[in-house]
Formats: structure tokens, C-alpha cells, sequence
């Protein structure tokens, strides 16, 4: 519905007499990460960091099959507070979702603070919220869904929500210390894995990595045409990577 109001809302800014695919897609991102803020003065070192960020979490929306695929790449800040955006463009609803794609959406969220690391040789705080999304995939995997391969088809999901490794202060202690051990150690085996898979990955095209963050840094903001078109010459690579992580 929000989707369908801001299509409107932009149809009717461009004078429109029906809403189209480009007003669609606009209010697409705009619903997604909230208005740019080209106003906002950033340092030519963090661009050059947001670049790189945004270009890792970009190349694993591309590679990997059932996320994505890249909608546009932006290192313009938004109103959400972030310092830049990749926006995927889903291609079908989905009701389920399975094991593989939340361990690639995992990896996904990894991607950036994984860029930063290999080009910087540092990490920043930029990447917390990925942080923060990617544990808690990886919890409800091992606590709601039954998904991990250790602790097994089990239901341990006694919080409501915001549960992150560990248990919520405030709120009674249901599982054993024991069994809490387990489940804070399989999250961080997940994350460890994803993490350790990804970086392969981005490793692999560290030249589409150098070349999204230039291009980044040139334009500001790409489109999925102009990123794809950086992959070329490595379409063999792409078809025979291993992509899932052994989590």
C-alpha cells in the first residue's frame, strides 16, 4: 500500500497522467531507505569507505542465485541515516524461504564490513546494523525455523522479538545455561561461516569490487545495467562458483 501511495505521490510531482515503471521504481527505493540527502557533507575518505562497503554488499546480490538481483547502488546518504544504499530488486513473491537464501542473505549483510576489511585493512562502525541483521537471521534460524544442523528441528524461540545471541535482560531465563550455550555458539558458527564464504567471494571479484567503487565514487549512484555490465568476462565464474556456505 505505502509502495502504491508514493508511486501516486511521484506520478502526480512528474505530471503523469498514470503511474509508470519509473515512478514505481522510485518510490521502490524511496520506501526502501528513505529519502537522499545530497545536502549532507561527507569527507572524500568516507565516501571512498561507503564505495567499497556498498560495492561488496553489491557483488553478493549479484553472484549469489537467490538473492537479488541489483537494483541500484547509491553512496548518496539517506533520511534513514545511512551513509549509502544497495537496493535489490526482487523479481517474484515468495511465501517460504529457505535455508540457502537466508544463509546467502546472511552473507549479503556481511558483504560490506567484509569490503571494508579487505581494502582498508580496518572496519568502521558503518556496518552495525548489517551486524545486527545478520544475527538475528542467523538466531531465528537456530531458534524459530529448526534450520541448524546441530542443535536440530527444535523450537527455541521464547522471545518476541530484537533476540540476539543470548537472552533479553528483563525477561525469565526459559532455556538451560546449557542449551543457551549451544544456540549462542551455532549463531556464531553461522555468522563465521557466512562470513568466511563471502569473503571468498568478494575476493574472487576483487576487480568488480575496485571497479563498482570507482564507478561509485565517479557517478554516485548506479544503475543495475551499468553494475552487471562491470561482471563481463566473468560469466564461466559465475556458473561454476560454489556459493552456500557449510553452516
Amino acid at each position: 500500500e505505502n509502495l502504491l501511495n508514493e508511486s501516486a505521490i511521484h506520478a502526480a510531482m512528474q505530471n503523469h497522467t498514470y503511474i509508470s515503471q519509473a515512478d514505481i521504481r522510485k518510490a521502490f527505493v524511496q520506501v526502501g531507505i528513505g529519502t537522499e540527502k545530497h545536502s549532507r557533507i561527507i569527507s572524500e575518505e568516507e565516501k571512498k569507505i561507503t564505495a567499497y562497503h556498498e560495492a561488496g554488499h553489491a557483488i553478493l546480490f549479484h553472484v549469489l542465485p537467490d538473492v537479488g538481483p541489483v537494483y541500484t547502488v547509491s553512496i548518496i546518504p539517506t533520511g534513514l541515516g545511512a551513509a549509502g544504499y544497495t537496493m535489490p530488486l526482487p523479481e517474484k513473491d515468495e511465501m517460504f524461504v529457505t535455508r540457502s537464501k537466508m544463509l546467502e542473505e546472511i552473507m549479503v549483510s556481511l558483504g560490506g564490513r567484509i569490503a571494508e576489511e579487505i581494502i582498508f585493512g580496518d572496519i568502521t562502525t558503518g556496518a552495525s546494523s548489517d551486524i545486527q541483521k545478520a544475527t538475528k537471521q542467523a538466531h531465528n534460524m537456530v531458534t524459530r525455523y529448526g534450520m541448524s544442523l546441530k542443535i536440530g528441528t527444535v523450537n527455541y524461540d521464547d522471545q518476541e522479538e530484537d533476540v540476539f545471541i543470548g537472552y533479553e535482560i528483563g525477561h525469565a531465563k526459559k532455556n538451560s545455561e546449557l542449551v543457551q550455550g549451544q544456540i549462542d555458539q551455532e549463531v556464531k558458527n553461522i555468522i563465521d561461516a557466512c562470513y568466511h564464504k563471502a569473503k571468498e567471494l568478494i575476493l574472487e571479484y576483487e576487480d568488480v569490487l575496485h571497479k563498482s567503487a570507482e564507478l561509485l565514487l565517479e557517478k554516485e549512484k548506479i544503475g543495475r545495467e551499468e553494475f552487471e555490465a562491470l561482471f563481463e568476462g566473468h560469466e564461466e565464474k559465475l556458473q561454476a562458483s560454489e556459493m552456500i556456505p557449510k553452516a
